[in-house]
């Protein structure tokens, strides 16, 4: 279940996201009595907030983050077709923003037409980059288009062509949106933000994807992801949330009722009295709500207080959870139910509950206090800790991961953004010779890491992808992330959980006292005290070798490998190329059509 923003907005509720071909998108107001006023700018803009911005990034499934039921990118195959519509390819919130930089020069008032245009382009940019990231080539719009315009039926444009305006419009946005901090309103810092992240996307993408194109190469757009990174770093009002409290400042950040001014340079506001909410806590904490669960492969790759690789100590592979889980990276215990682990506003000890996370692995962020929704105790379906959509950790490392590909990238730009991180969560700093004299085999290797990562920078580049993984768990970011890679096979490696060597009882808390007891097909089940779960070995739960292993709840889900040729992008709709034969389809991607 998703709950979604819905912003009333009297003036213009005849206005509905709508198809291109619709005419009349200003249904119920006359553009020549309309956008005199920044109060008619404003309500006509709000739209682009809740229509574009994603609500709920924290149960985006990936190799790292999974669920009971798998996503269609998970599984593969032929839960990946071409559908007849929709599928992503949705213009209506385009024609907005185009309709309001046609009308916006009727306003009285000239500075809002200034801010506004610049609002718009940014949610133009953001709408644009979406579309790239799922269909690669795109047409180009940015005008009001009627129901006779030619151009309803134009091909394709480049990536290059859409990554060029795109750029053309940010950095307008950049120019001309205010500097004050506003943590819900879109403002300078939030454009640099985007920048960032959308020009390291395509300089990745290009560079992993061997893709050249006529105009500007993939270190340009990686250049201009640390420019603007730097700038914002530098120059902007933010820093990293911190208390100075290292195990709990983490964990925190992402259930306070309200964003951190200091690290949420933008943010989605969710109010319970007003009936905002989300479903983060449900989603974790309630078995009905998809019974999530980090990987192995995920916690593997923290590392142990020390700095050093959990997965270069002997007998790493079949570790107990209590072991596993001992002196690791702060986030581990901030990120899942440890032994100790109390939710926020309580004192009781919480054990992995087995059937509310299908590994074992069991989140907790964003997980509120239970008197957090309106002051009921235990309403978990309705979370109101406020979103991000851009914080400040994310540029840190959108900093480093670009300075790093471009071979730039010195021991000084990793202390003012990797180590920022760990110095947030008392971890020792990273060291690029180190990291480069031994990259760690564990993140380079085919069953668990990424093969394609070359050159001198090999090892601080894969740490780099270590601490994204850690520090943007559950926040919309993996999936993009093997695209621009090219390591959709990661997609293919295991979905494995906690290890279990044997049938018998087991201790999850580390107090000594069984949590679950796992027994097998033909014995009796055990009597267990209340609160402990008692779980038959190939009904309740699954294991990776029958009778012991790792939890695999998916062993007998039919996966189909990753195809390389064809899911790195999305198709596009049989009715849209139907109606526009000069729209050609996305390789691989079989729809029927003869052109």
């Amino acid at each position: 279940m998703k709950r979604y923003i819905i912003i009333t907005i009297a003036l213009i509720t005849g206005l509905t996201a709508c198809d291109m071909l619709d005419t009349k998108p200003l249904s119920q107001i006359s553009p020549a009595t309309y956008f005199k006023t920044e109060t008619d700018l404003q309500l006509f803009s709000n739209t682009f907030y809740n229509n574009l911005l994603d609500k709920s990034p924290y149960d985006d499934q990936s190799d790292l983050y999974i669920q009971q039921n798998l996503s269609a990118e998970m599984i593969g195959g032929n839960r990946r077709t071409v559908p007849n519509s929709g599928g992503g390819w949705s213009w209506g919130d385009l024609r907005k923003m185009n309709t309001l930089l046609v009308y916006i020069d009727q306003s009285e008032d000239e500075a809002a037409i200034v801010k506004y245009t610049a609002l718009t382009r940014f949610f133009r940019a953001y709408f644009y980059f979406e579309k790239v990231k799922r269909f690669g080539d795109v047409p180009w719009y940015d005008k009001e288009l009627g129901s006779a315009d030619e151009d309803l039926y134009k091909p394709r444009d480049s990536r290059e062509l859409v990554m060029t305006r795109m750029i053309e419009d940010i950095d307008y946005a950049i120019e001309n949106l205010p500097s004050e901090v506003s943590t819900y309103r879109v403002n300078k810092w939030a454009a640099l933000a985007l920048k960032a992240r959308f020009c390291l996307y395509e300089g990745t993408f290009r560079k992993y994807h061997n893709l050249s194109l006529e105009g500007n190469d993939y270190s340009y757009y990686l250049q201009q992801s640390a420019t603007a990174a730097e700038k914002l770093i530098k120059e902007g009002p933010y820093s990293l949330y911190s208390t100075g409290n290292v195990n709990k400042d983490y964990l925190t950040l992402f259930a306070q009722e309200n964003a951190s001014k200091d690290e949420y340079i933008l943010a989605i506001k969710f109010d319970y009295s007003l009936g905002i909410y989300h479903n983060a806590t449900a989603h974790t904490v309630v078995a009905t709500q998809g019974r999530p669960g980090l990987t192995r492969k995920m916690v593997n790759s923290y590392l142990k207080v020390d700095g050093t690789a959990f997965t270069d100590q002997e007998g790493w592979q079949e570790a107990s959870f209590v072991d596993e889980v001992k002196d690791r990276d702060p986030r581990l215990s901030q990120s899942i139910r440890t032994p100790g682990y109390t939710r926020i506003g309580t004192t009781k000890v919480l054990a992995p509950d087995l059937t509310g996370s299908v590994t074992g692995y069991h989140p907790v962020k964003f997980v509120q206090d239970p008197t957090a929704s309106g002051g009921q105790v235990d309403r978990n379906d309705r979370s109101t800790a406020d979103l991000p959509v851009f914080r400040y950790g994310e540029v840190l490392l959108n900093y480093a991961e670009a300075k790093a590909e471009l071979g730039t990238l010195n021991q000084g730009d990793l202390d003012i953004s990797i180590n920022k991180l760990r110095e947030r969560v008392g971890m020792p700093y990273l060291n690029m010779q180190a990291a480069n004299s031994d990259p760690d085999w564990y993140l380079s290797s085919a069953e668990y890491g990424y093969t394609n990562v070359t050159g001198t920078n090999k090892g601080v580049i894969l740490e780099i992808r270590r601490e994204r993984a850690i520090e943007l768990n559950q926040e919309g970011f993996r999936f993009d992330d093997l695209v621009r890679w090219k390591a959709g096979y990661s997609i293919d490696q295991e979905i494995y959980g906690i290890y279990f060597k044997q049938p018998g009882a087991f201790d999850l808390t580390g107090d000594g006292v069984a949590d679950v007891i796992l027994y097998e097909e033909g014995t009796s089940k055990p009597t267990a005290p209340d609160g402990v779960q008692v779980l038959q070995i190939g009904q309740d739960i699954l294991l990776s070798e029958g009778d012991h292993g790792y939890i695999y709840y998916h062993k007998n889900i039919a996966r189909t490998k990753f195809s390389e040729m064809r899911d790195y992008l999305y198709p596009i709709p049989i009715n849209e190329r139907s109606l526009n034969n000069n729209l050609t389809q996305n390789p691989g991607w079989n729809d029927g059509l003869d052109f």
